[in-house]
């Protein structure tokens, strides 16, 4: 299973705004020039998270995006859940409506990928926007030691 540029991306941005919690609203562009993404594209995703109430737009010249939860409630499998849909190695063991199979009955190797799932499920769910954010920090200070 791989994730795709859009949940890549739609987790940089919102880790982008959870960096900035707090304070006003942040344009796009702004966005999108930190985290080296086209503002268009970044349109895009925004758009989804948007749609999926894990951020609100204010409008106006001193408009932007901001969360619409505290850091500590946004989790990264909300923002992947947005950008890609439920967790689904195959389609067969996918968290809501796991697709017909005419081996399900039979099959050995899906309780594999019911696993998989699990634990993809256990770690996305364990990580909050806080958390990467702790974590960004602890990297920058490293770095500035080193």
């Amino acid at each position: 299973m791989r994730l795709s540029s859009r949940g890549h991306y739609g987790l940089k941005a919102m880790l982008d705004l959870a960096q900035n919690f707090g304070e006003k609203p942040i344009p796009l562009k702004r966005v999108a020039e930190r985290q080296n993404v086209s503002e268009h594209y970044l349109e895009q995703l925004i758009a989804m998270l948007k749609k999926a109430a894990l951020v609100k737009s204010v409008r106006g010249a001193q408009g932007g995006y901001l969360l619409a939860r505290e850091p500590s409630q946004v989790t990264v499998g909300d923002v992947f859940r947005a950008m890609e849909g439920p967790v689904a190695p195959l389609y067969c063991v996918s968290e809501e409506d796991p697709g017909d199979c005419d081996e399900s009955d039979y099959c050995i190797t899906r309780s594999v990928w019911a696993r998989v799932r699990d634990g993809i499920v256990a770690v996305i769910d364990s990580i909050t926007l806080e958390d990467l954010c702790r974590e960004a920090e602890e990297a920058l200070n490293r770095r500035g030691r080193a």
